[in-house]
């Protein structure tokens, strides 16, 4: 991430112009939502301190030498939906439509209330919240932290700033944490793309009335206490004061359509927020270089335009200087961007940088000719045989064997795909009767499975293979062809979630004794 080891300490979150304000939303929806459930299954294995008296066991201790770390596999999404005590959190991200997001990469530190601690709001706020899109984004996105913090490291902290752009404060007293007021009752629930500790109280942002109002009893209190101190020479005067990134990009002709993204997406009070963010904001003309009807189609699919913005923000006050350093930088989003450096010119991804370090009080912008796309999530073996129609006979073959599951499974696997004209060319009625005969489908089948990741490059250095169904399968190459047994490999490295795909043109049959 851009500027990470600042921002780790600081615990400072960014997003971008329109990715930004509507993204930061979605990222903290689903951050809370995946620490609540993250959080019941840590209660119950929180270990306490030796010594500790026994009302003190209901109450999670963030020290961290005696606290055993509770290891998820699961993301913070899923943690949040396997515990039964983080229901209304998991409908306010649900609601939000922010799970996809907050099953990517992150890290993120999320502060999760409990049921209990939204019960304990006024009657009807939770309601009334689920109706109010913008104020509950604001609210949630006040819960989450940009990266993964330990409670070792938020122990050292008086504060944190939260990617909705507001700091936390942070107050420890003894084997006490508290979050603003709420206490820390559980601590370093890990999750495979961050972390979750659990609160007994929901957070509520600073109403902007009320830090204008201490802003101005501040400000009162600095005025000089007599006359003489009033009677200071002249000072200069000061400079105009910056715009936040939103009014910049508001103010700026060539933002246009970044700006109706935000608006859309109900980003625009987060982005004037604190930050510091970083914004890789693309022109109007980027947004209409995109194939026809893909700008109207996203401001309908909010999801997926929120996803797409926060794809373009980083965490931090990121500038030029420091970006040319990078390689790479980890977006709000959760996935990184590259950087490329070619004698005067860097690239974001595929997207030139055009202008650089425009500042803003709470940030600042780089501006791109090309809107940033993050990238498809591969899909299991079985979901790209399904997805390609030259499978078919393939794909119904596997759900009558029952092999779905295994084949969507965790892997590798590498499969040698017959298509339907190979299926086509066995002999009339081979196929039916194989549909029939489960027990010698399976078996066919498994002949053409072999396990781990074998991609082609390594497959010519072999001779043969052995499959799943225990048989080996020959491999020959002949100058550019290669084949396995006598079916040519027509296709390689289709590459899926879980391993890998070569086609062939004819069906693989196993050995008979």
């Amino acid at each position: 991430m851009l500027g990470r080891s600042t921002q780790m300490r600081s615990l400072i979150p960014g997003l971008g112009p329109r990715a930004l304000l509507r993204a930061g939303g979605v990222a903290v929806l689903g951050l809370l939502m995946a620490l609540a459930v993250a959080c019941s299954d840590d209660e119950q294995a929180q270990p306490q301190p030796e010594a500790q008296p026994a009302a003190a066991e209901q109450q999670a201790q963030p020290q961290t030498e005696q606290q055993e770390v509770q290891e998820q596999t699961g993301t913070i999404v899923d943690i949040a939906v396997a515990d039964g005590r983080f229901e209304t959190l998991v409908a306010a991200v649900t609601a939000a439509e922010l799970v996809e997001t907050l099953s990517g990469e992150g890290p993120f530190t999320v502060f999760a209330p409990t049921d209990d601690a939204f019960a304990a709001l006024p009657e009807g706020t939770v309601t009334a919240l689920l109706e109010d899109a913008p104020a509950l984004t604001n609210i949630l996105l006040y819960h989450v932290v940009a990266g993964d913090v330990r409670a070792a490291d938020v122990v050292t902290l008086e504060s944190a700033v939260t990617v909705q752009g507001e700091p936390v404060s942070i107050t420890v007293d003894g084997d006490s944490v508290r979050i603003n007021e709420a206490n820390v009752v559980i601590t370093d629930i890990v999750a495979s793309n961050g972390v979750i500790h659990v609160i007994d109280a929901v957070l509520l942002p600073p109403e902007p009335e009320a830090q204008a109002m201490q802003a101005q009893q501040e400000e009162q209190q600095q005025e000089p206490e007599d006359s003489q101190q009033a009677a200071q020479p002249e000072q200069p005067e000061q400079p105009e004061q910056l715009g936040t990134i939103v009014d910049i990009a508001v103010a700026d002709g060539r933002f246009e359509t970044l700006v109706a993204a935000v608006t859309a997406a109900g980003l625009v009070e987060t982005l004037s927020g604190d930050g510091p963010f970083t914004v890789f904001a693309p022109t109007d003309d980027a947004f209409a270089a995109l194939p026809e009807g893909a700008v109207e189609s996203l401001l309908e699919d909010i999801p997926a335009l929120s996803a797409i913005l926060l794809y373009h923000v980083v965490a931090g006050d990121v500038r030029a200087a420091d970006v040319v350093t990078l390689d790479s930088a980890v977006t709000v989003l959760g996935e990184a961007v590259s950087i490329t450096v070619e004698g005067d010119s860097v690239r974001i991804n595929d997207a030139n940088v055009v202008i650089t370090d425009i500042e803003a009080s709470n940030g600042v912008i780089h501006v791109i000719d090309a809107v940033l796309l993050p990238p498809v999530p591969l899909g299991s073996i079985v979901d790209i045989a399904a997805g390609d129609e030259r499978f078919e006979t393939l794909v119904a073959a596997l759900t009558a064997a029952g092999l779905v599951e295994t084949l969507a499974g965790e892997g590798p696997f590498t499969v040698f795909a017959p298509t339907d004209d190979a299926f086509a060319a066995l002999p009339e009625g081979t196929v039916e009767a194989l549909l029939e005969d489960i027990p010698a489908l399976t078996d066919i089948l498994l002949y053409h499975v072999v396990s781990g990741d074998v991609r082609a490059a390594d497959v010519v250095t072999l001779e043969s293979a052995i499959t799943v169904q225990g048989e080996s399968v020959s491999v020959t190459v002949e100058g550019d062809s290669v084949r396995i047994n006598d079916a040519l490999v027509i296709i390689a490295d289709i590459e899926a979630s879980n391993g890998v795909i070569h086609v062939i043109d004819a069906v693989l049959l196993a050995p008979t004794e």
